[in-house]
């Protein structure tokens, strides 16, 4: 068996958005992950920001009950209509899942977050990595983005990690630590060389069984 598609769900901080990158590179695959956002914007015509806001985002309470009273057997192709009224967390959602099943078919990519690990679950050719760090070390890469403090990263940190939790349980229906859905969990703890070389070694040896 060859694999053909790499998914990476990552803590915030954790450095896995890089780690991914570098797998990309050594496998000389395609890398989606801030493309996903592009494409997503193009297709639903919208502003990339639009859709960067709304990316791995979960629409308020009140916005879904007001979504499925106001659209309940609206046409499915919303992708076609623009405006914050249709475009929203949900909206984002569905057409990520659509680019990661025809990534899935195009083959040679690494696909980041969007609950990839979830939409190809099913594929026996897909492998799972799933990148987490030390505390310390998440808060100190939050902090060289900008934020003031110790605590103020921390916040970020958690608030980030609960909207993607709950963005992968809300949209997906599967919980984003279960280890059952993941190959492979790593600590970025020993550096994002080392981590990026070892979920390489571990699709190699896979592959091999």
């Amino acid at each position: 068996m060859r694999y053909r598609v790499l998914t990476v769900a990552r803590e915030f901080g954790s450095g896995g958005a890089a780690i991914a990158r570098l797998v990309a590179e050594k496998l000389g695959w395609r890398l989606l992950d801030n493309a996903l956002i592009l494409e997503i914007a193009n297709r639903a015509s919208v502003d990339p920001e639009m859709a960067r806001k709304l990316d791995e985002q979960v629409d308020s309470w009140v916005h879904r009950v007001s979504r499925r009273a106001l659209w309940y057997g609206a046409p499915s192709a919303v992708a076609s209509v623009t405006g914050d009224e249709v475009f929203d967390a949900q909206t984002v959602a569905k057409l990520a899942r659509e680019l990661v099943l025809r990534a899935y078919e195009e083959g040679n990519c690494v696909i980041v977050g969007r609950g990839a690990q979830c939409t190809l679950q099913s594929k026996s050719d897909v492998f799972h990595a799933f990148v987490y760090g030390p505390w310390a070390q998440r808060v100190s890469r939050i902090r060289m983005r900008g934020s003031a403090s110790d605590r103020e990263a921390g916040d970020r940190i958690s608030s980030t990690d609960s909207v993607r939790e709950n963005y992968v349980k809300t949209h997906f229906g599967c919980a984003w630590k279960d280890p059952h859905l993941y190959d492979l969990m790593i600590s970025s703890a020993h550096g994002e060389e080392w981590a990026a070389n070892t979920i390489v070694e571990a699709m190699r040896i896979g592959e091999s069984e």
